[in-house]
């Protein structure tokens, strides 16, 4: 997790496809060794030693992608990487891995019409050439908005025999929006990832080993958070010291970010938008042409095109060196200074340790007993957080007892308790307890009882940054409260403005972290002569304190009588604070799941599961970023080897997820259901540890999004080679 931007860093960063070992998922009290952030479980993912995994490995997968050119045209995938591990002696290992990927991306590319009214918006009806306040998904710049209203009111006063006429065209919901550029226009598609990482392994004695390893990653990509952000030789290094023996093992890592040259797409767009013409020019431009159009006897829709003509004349084109330039001198200023650049530089310092104390207590209970320790450091130079002053500081620390005891061979039980504490909360007690029942040697039912907690991130904590719309991310801690002069000029509730009555004071719970109380009862066997495998589970949480995003209005002037639908949008009027905080009721969450592997003969095999994820009671008004769908199902047909010497496999995977709707601070909207199938063909080689494999994913090219106003995906077909990798 980047510990500023706050996104998975795995593909930038971390270990590369040739180095990984295995991966597990410890879910239930288990997460409790891996600190608050672990309420819905841990995954670990272990590299490969290099004195297990030796000599030189490497992968070669080349691909197409946009091959129907429907977004973009057809291009080439690249990914590359090499592994160098070595043993010297007994003692001392050293390994070295590399990988490069170079594509062009995915294409956000949804046009349609967005309306910020409300907490979460949505699509309405209209597009640039029926709307005048036409606001694009994926379309940068139009998100300023004035209401044509104020504009005529102001020829009307300059020009008073016009005022009658000008009577005439004021009406409700007169709101127009500057002309913006698609995302395809203004970025470089061209994706970049490179990483490389060594470590350094040394047995101090048998039992134990000291590791020094070191992770590094840059590249391009375009991402979408609380807006979205263009990823520019962003940067990520990750360092780890870890000593390890069989009963203990103390670890202390550091995540260094860089965002390089990394810049808010939406902010930059509507920036250079004010360099072509200011808006203080282009709307009184606009509302005289418009006006001109209607007493030449233009209907209302070819006036408003008409004024549109006129107050964007001179508009450079988004593939013209005139744009690119002003673009281009936007996207290199901070944020902080009227630009669109990121200066993040957002440390994270972590250390954390584990004793087993089983030698010692084995007669009673397997007991653990850990810690940890880590400090971020926000610096972002006021471009992403509140550190005008300079870098702000968290600490956090936890510690944990977990003790197993097993019965006759039938029964495991296993409790735990840990405690976390957060500079900027009360510290937190959190028992959790599993018991695994052994029906017979290959069947297990396991029951589950957990309380977990979860501190706010850094984003939710000291985020403060001006997106579309005229919102204006903040964090919830008090800071805010007096830097906005939220006392004084308090917030008004969205709901109420946008109903036309008087605006109401914003009702905003205290900032506190939330906590889940939840059950799980599973089940786990080998039946049908050990040839199909079933694992079902169920679910109940109860949340309190349920994280959410909560919009608020403040007038510019101190007076909410001027806060109307159409005038909270304009920036020189009010600003639309969207601040995270608690829900005072219970929200609860349930789910289920069942998964099926079952082999048959000849090497074949079918693997199916289907599970469902339930959020309910969120109250309205807020923000809750669910954004998990109520169904998913994956059939998976395959075969590990066939042919004469069985060195040929494949496998067909058909996923489906049902629709859903996507909570997020850059939009919100309804998700379509998605139908991929995957294949893949793969030949071993024996003789040289090596593999061909020829496959595709979204093999049907059937483009899906993973989130509202994200890229749509289409399909990767590719061929690739791996050395030693078996």
């Amino acid at each position: 997790q980047a510990p500023g931007l706050n996104f998975s860093v795995g593909s930038v960063v971390g270990l590369s496809e040739l180095d990984v070992d295995n991966m597990e998922l410890l879910p239930g009290a288990s997460s409790a060794l891996y600190g608050p952030g672990g309420m819905n479980g841990t995954l670990l993912i272990s590299s490969k030693s290099p004195f297990k995994y030796q000599g030189l490995s490497f992968q070669v997968k080349t691909g197409l992608m946009h091959a129907d050119g429907k977004y973009r045209n057809t291009s080439p995938y690249y990914n590359w990487g090499i592994r160098w591990a070595q043993k010297i002696g007994e003692r001392f290992a050293f390994k070295i891995t590399s990988e490069l990927v170079q594509a062009q991306d995915w294409l956000a590319a949804d046009q349609r019409n967005y309306s910020r009214t409300g907490t979460t918006g949505t699509v309405i009806p209209g597009t640039r050439a029926t709307d005048p306040n036409y606001d694009g998904v994926n379309v940068y710049g139009d998100e300023t908005t004035i209401d044509l209203n104020l504009v005529l009111g102001g020829i009307a006063q300059q020009a008073p025999f016009l005022a009658p006429y000008i009577s005439t065209l004021i009406k409700p919901n007169n709101s127009v929006s500057r002309t913006g550029y698609t995302e395809k226009e203004l970025v470089d598609p061209n994706t970049l990832n490179y990483k490389f990482g060594g470590a350094l392994h040394y047995k101090l004695t048998n039992n134990i080993e000291a590791i020094l390893m070191g992770y590094w990653g840059t590249g391009n990509t375009v991402y979408t958070g609380s807006d979205r952000y263009s990823l520019l030789n962003l940067k990520i290094a990750q360092y780890k010291f870890e000593l390890n023996s069989k009963n203990w093992f103390f670890r202390a890592w550091t995540t260094q970010e860089n965002a390089g040259e990394s810049y808010n797409l939406t902010v930059t767009t509507r920036l250079t938008n004010e360099r072509i013409k200011p808006s203080t020019q282009w709307y009184p431009e606009y509302g005289q042409a418009y006006l001109n159009a209607r007493l030449s006897g233009l209907n209302e829709f070819d006036a408003h095109t008409a004024a549109r003509a006129f107050a964007d004349a001179g508009r450079p084109a988004a593939n013209s060196q005139q744009f690119r330039d002003l673009f281009n001198q936007v996207r290199k200023v901070p944020i902080s200074q009227g630009g669109g650049l990121f200066l993040d530089k957002t440390d994270l310092y972590s250390m954390e340790g584990q004793y087993n104390l089983s030698s010692v207590t084995k007669d009673v209970a397997d007991i653990l007993i850990g810690g940890n320790f880590r400090r971020f450091v926000l610096n972002s130079q006021g471009t992403l957080f509140a550190d005008y002053n300079g870098p702000i500081g968290i600490n956090e620390f936890g510690g944990y007892i977990q003790a197993t005891r097993r019965f006759a061979e039938r029964l495991t039980l296993t409790g735990s308790v840990r405690y976390d504490k957060n500079q900027n909360f009360e510290g937190r007690f959190t028992p959790r307890a599993t018991a695994v029942v052994q029906l017979n040697k290959n069947n297990n039912i396991r029951l589950s009882f957990q309380t977990a907690y979860r501190f706010p991130s850094t984003q939710q904590q000291w985020i403060n940054l001006n997106v579309g719309g005229n919102v204006q991310l903040i964090g919830g801690v008090p800071f805010f409260d007096n830097y906005f002069n939220f006392n004084s000029n308090p917030l008004y509730s969205i709901e109420s403005i946008n109903s036309g009555g008087t605006p109401q004071k914003a009702v905003i719970p205290d900032f506190k972290p939330e906590s889940v109380t939840s059950y799980e009862l599973g089940y786990k066997g080998l039946v049908a002569n050990n040839k199909l495998l079933i694992d079902l589970y169920g679910y109940y949480g109860r949340y309190q304190n349920f994280l959410v995003r909560q919009l608020g209005v403040q007038s510019k002037s101190g007076n909410p009588a001027v806060l109307t639908p159409s005038t909270i949008r304009n920036s020189s009027i009010a600003t639309i604070f969207s601040l995270p905080t608690n829900t005072t009721s219970i929200v609860t969450t349930y789910g289920w799941g069942v998964g099926l592997e079952y082999k048959l003969p000849a090497n074949f095999y079918i693997n199916t599961n289907v599970s469902s994820d339930i959020l309910q009671d969120v109250p309205p008004g807020f923000i809750a970023f669910f954004n998990s769908p109520k169904y998913r199902a994956n059939v998976i047909v395959g075969n590990n080897g066939f042919g004469k010497k069985k060195l040929f496999g494949f496998n067909v995977a058909y996923r489906w997820q049902d629709k859903f709707f996507y909570e997020s601070d850059f939009a919100t909207g309804g998700v379509p259901a998605i139908h991929i199938v995957d294949a893949q063909v793969n030949c071993r080689i024996p003789k040289i540890k090596s593999m061909v494999k020829v496959g595709a994913n979204n093999l049907l090219n059937q483009y899906y999004i993973q989130g509202f106003g994200n890229p749509s995906i289409g399909g990767l077909y590719y061929v690739g080679f791996s050395y030693n990798v078996f």
